[in-house]
């Protein structure tokens, strides 16, 4: 959060009612920056764990929180997948919050447009009982697209809006519609 400051780069969260940091959440946001990750980490107030793409493992900064307290995943491996996502389930039961993209990753349109969901993070949710907390980058793509590699960078203000917690309470709820709500409270307050 250091680099951005220094770089210009604030961030403003406005949320439509106070969070209950006490409880723990699969923390679900979209995904169009790398800016994208220190926006939650302003976000969230409690111990949580990201859950992203195994090639993070890779890069010497990234790769040693994705060792030790983060989940990587390779979604083009179903056993991998599995692994990654029964490592979330035991976080979550020990009361510990997952922070996860279910867009899967940044897509190469630009300016970005909302991506389908992935339903791994919605089934870990009906199964586990587990409330979800929507969050909506609204602007990051502007100041720091992707990687920033094709547009650069500038200063500005990274606004972040932090939807109601999604309860899971109906036994019946579905992945799948669970999911399909998400989506439209994303297709609904998204703003480009």
């Amino acid at each position: 959060m250091l680099a951005s400051g220094v770089a210009g780069i604030r961030y403003k969260v406005r949320a439509d009612q106070a969070v209950d940091w006490s409880r723990n959440y699969i923390i679900c946001a979209n995904h169009t920056s790398n800016l994208d990750i220190t926006a939650l980490m302003k976000v969230c107030r409690s111990d949580f764990s990201f859950m992203g793409k195994e090639e993070l493992l890779d890069n010497p900064v990234t790769g040693f929180f994705f060792r030790t307290i983060d989940i990587p995943v390779n979604r083009s491996n179903k056993i991998s997948a599995y692994k990654a996502f029964k490592r979330a389930g035991e976080y979550l039961s020990e009361g510990k919050s997952i922070a996860i993209f279910p867009e899967g990753g940044i897509v190469d349109d630009y300016p970005p447009r909302l991506q389908t969901f992935k339903n791994g993070v919605f089934k870990l949710a009906t199964d586990l009982k587990i409330p979800i907390l929507p969050i909506i980058i609204e602007d990051a793509w502007k100041i720091y697209w992707d990687d920033g590699a094709e547009y650069g960078s500038k200063p500005g203000i990274v606004n972040v809006h932090v939807l109601k917690p999604i309860e899971i309470n109906s036994p019946d709820l579905t992945a799948e519609e669970l999911n399909d709500q998400i989506y439209k409270l994303y297709k609904l307050n998204w703003i480009i």
